[in-house]
């Protein structure tokens, strides 16, 4: 056993808690930088059910053009999991195959792209959401 968990063992370990450190550094960034817009919201007089609703709204719009200008490719390749499980990650999922696919037109290009990664995310979303709500109308019925 020691003759398999050589060097090279070593520094892989090593690389993965710092991918495990990069990706909760970035994760954090991401939802201090969220919690600081809702407390400005809040700060200035929004209700907090709207509130939430524009944080989702501002860090998606934010992922949007972080991912035009191919920084948020930086951002993921960096901050791995941290970078990608935010609903920025998924913003960047949708954005990322349109800014890619630019030159295909826009219904075959942008238009088929852009559910290349969403498609399966909203159906999946929709689906379950339908089943919990026949299941509660089943559940109260009783």
């Amino acid at each position: 056993l020691a003759d398999v968990a050589g060097s090279s063992m070593g520094s892989a370990s090593g690389s993965v808690v710092m991918e495990l450190i990069r990706a909760f550094l970035v994760g954090g960034v991401i939802c201090t930088i969220g919690q600081g817009i809702f407390d400005l919201l809040v700060h200035f007089d929004v209700k907090e059910d709207e509130a939430y609703a524009y944080v989702s709204l501002i860090l998606v719009l934010v992922s949007v053009i972080l991912t035009s200008l191919n920084l948020y490719k930086k951002i993921a390749k960096y901050g791995g999991a941290g970078a990608l499980v935010p609903i920025t990650g998924f913003a960047n999922g949708v954005c990322a195959p349109i800014v890619e696919f630019q030159t295909e037109g826009e219904v075959f290009g942008k238009g088929v792209k852009a559910f290349t990664i969403a498609g399966p995310v909203i159906l999946y979303g929709i689906f379950t959401s339908w089943l919990l709500g026949v299941i509660y109308w089943i559940v109260s019925i009783w």
